[in-house]
């Protein structure tokens, strides 16, 4: 396999050129409703958890990664942990 290696220019204008036309940086790495429903979880009157999908084989619970008091910022945040894990 073989690296193609640029420039850091070269990437800035990548990136500035695919968020021009609208695409979103997210889009590959999406889950279904169901799968949403599972991870984001309310939790008091406004408060919604991000949970991660894996148990810990000890406890048996799922991670805390973190509290929000909208869906939509829990679901920003289950996304952005989404991309940073396939990233590298």
């Amino acid at each position: 396999m073989n690296k193609v290696k640029i420039t850091r220019s070269q990437l800035r204008r990548a990136i500035s050129e695919s968020l021009s036309e609208g695409r979103d940086k997210h889009a590959d790495f999406t889950l279904s409703e169901a799968e949403l429903d599972e991870i984001i979880r309310k939790v008091g009157a406004k408060k919604y958890r991000v949970y991660s999908k894996k148990k810990n084989p000890k406890t048996g619970k799922r991670r805390n990664l973190g509290t929000f008091s909208s869906k939509k910022a829990a679901r920003k945040r289950e996304r952005d942990i989404e991309f940073f894990k396939r990233q590298g």
